[in-house]
């Protein structure tokens, strides 16, 4: 590599990373928390689970599920219907006052008895909210979503040109070395080197899906005016539903459209994920990969006929599949703690590339005057 090449990638190594530091720094520990997510909200008493009772317990009509939600606050309406899979006795219902409405309530009920379950915390209680939003969006919505996925493409390009100016190091010294016999500078130097290459496809991996993640509004809302406005054609211009049809019918349906599959969440009309004129029902499989990617079928809000099904398109799909991957979400309690063991690392080699540029910029500042103006000759 010549001077001039060296040089470059050096420059560019030097503010991709300065510029995206201290918001992955940010990202690193507000992440390590939401690894352990469902563990933190039940040490804090702040999650909720069915009464046990028989599997062979029969399940409640659905209607019957969301008249005991909405009668609870007769004010607002229905925006959402899920069920966690590993929760499957008891409904989840977002209700609010219009269907995007973003100071939503959530609500549990037993599947088996329709009875009201004690209400969640929203996002887990306070705790887990503020680690969620500074971790997601900075509170800044949309474009605090852009923002981090902006650091999350420097922090890619900090990686790739790091790996550019390690490797000539690679040919003088062995893999792992820390010269401890050197000055604290090349300690420090030695060690955000090791630990940024053991990090380097972990921090590839994370920092891709985290990119791919902060777009999910963007995608939603290509699917919105492209396959979805291609699939509900027939219902351009006419006026919203009025009275609703049985949810408990919708979803007997869909099941029998989508054998072998069970429900994973259902929108209602007007949300994001449907339209003014359907249910949005979200089928998926029961195999690690499957689960992850719901299968639309849209159910005529009026009738509770099938007016479309179909696949999720790819870019949806890849953003469905990189938010498990994103927190270690896939392999149970060993990979969440690589994950977390891993994110610590990261917090080390961000920290380390920090100091160093600092004690470079002392160093550069110490000199006399006439040494730097001939090294800039």
């Amino acid at each position: 590599m010549t001077p001039n090449t060296l040089r470059r990638w050096s420059w560019i190594h030097k503010w991709s990373s300065l510029i995206c530091t201290v918001f992955m720094l940010l990202l690193c520990i507000t992440g390590l928390p939401l690894i352990y997510h469902h563990e933190i909200v039940h040490a804090l008493g702040n999650d909720v689970a069915a009464p046990v009772m028989p599997d062979d317990t029969p399940r409640a009509d659905i209607d019957k599920v969301i008249a005991s939600g909405m009668a609870a606050y007769p004010g607002k309406m229905m925006m959402y219907l899920s069920q966690d899979k590993d929760e499957p006795g008891m409904w989840a219902l977002t209700l609010g006052d219009s269907p995007t409405d973003e100071n939503y309530k959530p609500l549990l009920v037993d599947a088996r008895t329709a009875q009201l379950l004690p209400e969640p915390p929203v996002e887990g209680g306070p705790f887990m909210s503020l680690m969620f939003h500074l971790h997601v969006d900075l509170y800044a919505g949309l474009w605090g979503k852009l923002f981090l996925g902006l650091m999350g493409l420097l922090l890619i390009v900090a990686l790739v040109s790091g790996v550019v100016l390690y490797a000539p190091f690679m040919r003088k010294l062995q893999f792992g070395t820390v010269r401890h016999e050197r000055s604290r500078r090349v300690r420090w130097l030695d060690l955000h080197n090791v630990l940024g290459i053991v990090t380097l496809v972990w921090a590839l991996v994370v920092g891709s899906t985290g990119m791919i993640n902060t777009w999910a509004d963007l995608l939603l809302k290509v699917w919105q005016n492209t396959e979805l406005a291609e699939m509900t054609k027939p219902y351009a211009g006419l006026p919203p539903v009025t009275k609703l049809a049985s949810m408990q019918q919708a979803i007997t349906t869909a099941q029998n459209t989508a054998p072998g599959m069970e429900v994973g969440f259902v929108a209602f009309p007007g949300t994001p994920f449907a339209t003014p004129h359907h249910y949005g029902v979200f089928m998926h499989g029961d195999s690690p990969l499957t689960s992850r990617l719901p299968k639309p079928i849209l159910i005529d809000a009026q009738t509770g006929v099938v007016s479309a099904s179909g696949d999720l398109p790819w870019y949806l799909a890849a953003l469905l599949v990189s938010q498990p991957l994103h927190f270690g979400d896939y392999g149970g309690q060993a990979l969440k703690l690589l994950w977390a063991l891993l994110d610590l690392a990261t917090i080390v080699v961000l920290i380390t590339g920090l100091y160093l540029w600092l004690k470079r910029g002392r160093a550069a500042a110490a000199k006399p005057a006439e040494q730097r103006a001939r090294e800039a000759a």
